[in-house]
């Protein structure tokens, strides 16, 4: 993969990553509403968009491990991070959630 065909990898998992990022937190602050039946939709919804992100990159690494050359860039760096911190954020939503139902 080049250059740029790994750039646009990047941007679909940033862009898959900060949409399950809202859901998460809409689904905090549901929860905080006291909407608490209003959270499961939206952690489901950031599921498939985290499923979607990591396709995007799966893609990615089997090129690689079949011997292709990918040519990583920041972009992808930073993609990296966004679907990291993301995985963290909804195992943390997870049990703010469980804290507000009680």
């Amino acid at each position: 993969m080049d250059k740029a065909e790994v750039t646009n990898v990047g941007f679909e998992v940033v862009a898959y990553s900060g949409d399950a990022r809202t859901k998460l937190l809409q689904a905090v602050a549901e929860a905080k509403a006291g909407r608490i039946e209003a959270c499961q939709p939206l952690i489901d919804e950031a599921q498939e968009l985290l499923n979607d992100a990591h396709n995007s990159q799966t893609a990615m690494l089997g090129a690689e491990a079949a011997g292709e050359d990918v040519e990583l860039g920041f972009i992808m760096v930073h993609a990296q991070d966004h679907l990291m911190t993301t995985v963290l954020l909804k195992d943390i939503v997870a049990n703010l959630i469980d804290i507000y139902r009680g």
